[in-house]
């Protein structure tokens, strides 16, 4: 018989974990899938943030990397860090701008926030790196 302890996630919060994962996954995906196929659609928001409209591509290839190595199970990790880097540079660039607290700022952490929380609840060993509670 298996011990169960609080790094070992159980069935329930192994769910809940992968669940949120595909939600996020789904979201990067979206946003690569856009900036790829669809980059009219982000005309006004790159061009008010100083982006120009050539590197759509790029940021489509970049967010769909990250989104990729996220969704498979043996580079999450990385994929996470990856996923924070670049919702970290969005959010910076949204701060220059004076959108302090804006929709795009705020999706961008719950993105993050998302991603990470996933990871937690389904791997025991980030549970062990990241101790929430101490016993």
């Amino acid at each position: 018989m298996q011990t169960v302890t609080r790094d070992t996630p159980t069935s329930t919060t192994q769910w809940a974990g992968r669940i949120l994962g595909a939600l996020v996954t789904l979201v990067l995906l979206a946003d690569g899938a856009v900036n790829l196929f669809a980059p009219g659609i982000l005309d006004k928001e790159m061009a008010a943030t100083g982006f120009p409209m050539n590197l759509s591509t790029a940021l489509g290839v970049l967010i769909l990397a990250c989104a990729v190595l996220y969704a498979i199970p043996k580079t999450s990790v990385l994929g996470a860090i990856l996923v924070t880097g670049f919702l970290g540079g969005a959010i910076c660039t949204h701060f220059r701008l004076g959108e302090i607290g804006s929709p795009p700022q705020i999706a961008c952490v719950v993105i993050g926030v998302a991603a990470w929380a996933s990871l937690y609840l389904r791997l025991g060993s980030l549970r062990l790196l990241i101790p929430l509670v101490r016993s």
